[in-house]
């Protein structure tokens, strides 16, 4: 049998860690090693429980969330952040998936979606980019927009370098993962077996050293292969 999850709590509310720590517990495949108030103490609990998957809040006292998880991921890579928010179009969220998170989760999300998300995110595979994530780079892409003179539809892809190593069909791929798309849902669109669509995922990944799905996702935004609104389908 392989050993438990390791996972740490972070937030400034005692009931919500404790209630938390009661979902994750009752599954046999999960311990919680550790838990922190904010985010300075969480990057020194990383440091001493050595933790599989962090649960982090994002508002918290003396250290946000988001300066943390940037902290963490850059000492401890190999640390997989999953950001706690109480909106699903939340700056915050957004600045978190930026900062390296590998997913977000709504602090009302059931007991059962909670345990699949700490278990996938461990896997490395990362939790697949659900719509509303999409949604939510749509949302502060098209924010951003406002306050730069230049727009999002104006950078290009061939701006960086690294896209030039993706085969078109890795292209399609990545199109199609920034859209939200499951593997499954991919193979379907392709005409390609699941297998075939997670290796292709692997190569993108690879080739644009990115750690998970969803930075593939804030990549394909932020060098404009994906503008707000185009092929987005909810």
């Amino acid at each position: 049998m392989s050993e438990p999850i390791k996972v740490l709590l972070v937030d400034d509310q005692n009931l919500l860690r404790t209630g938390f720590r009661l979902v994750l517990e009752g599954d046999p495949e999960i311990t919680v090693v550790g838990e922190a108030g904010d985010g300075s103490a969480a990057i020194d609990a990383v440091a001493t429980f050595a933790p599989d998957v962090v649960l982090m809040d994002v508002r918290m006292p003396t250290m946000d969330g988001i300066t943390a998880t940037g902290h963490i991921i850059e000492a401890h890579p190999e640390v997989k952040v999953i950001i706690l928010t109480t909106f699903d179009l939340d700056e915050y969220a957004f600045s978190g998936l930026q900062a390296g998170a590998s997913a977000f989760l709504l602090k009302d999300v059931p007991p059962e979606e909670l345990i699949q998300a700490v278990k996938v995110v461990a896997s490395g595979d990362a939790v697949v980019a659900p719509r509303v994530t999409a949604r939510l780079l749509e949302t502060f892409v098209r924010g951003a927009e406002k306050h730069d003179q230049k727009s999002a539809t104006e950078t290009t892809a061939e701006e960086d370098p690294l896209l030039n190593e993706l085969t078109e069909r890795e292209k399609e791929v990545l199109m199609l993962v920034a859209a939200g798309k499951s593997n499954q849902e991919i193979a379907v669109e392709l005409f390609l077996s699941i297998s075939t669509v997670k290796t292709h995922v692997r190569g993108i990944l690879a080739k644009l050293y990115l750690r998970d799905r969803i930075q593939a996702v804030v990549y394909a935004y932020e060098t404009g292969l994906v503008v707000p609104s185009q092929g987005l389908d909810y």
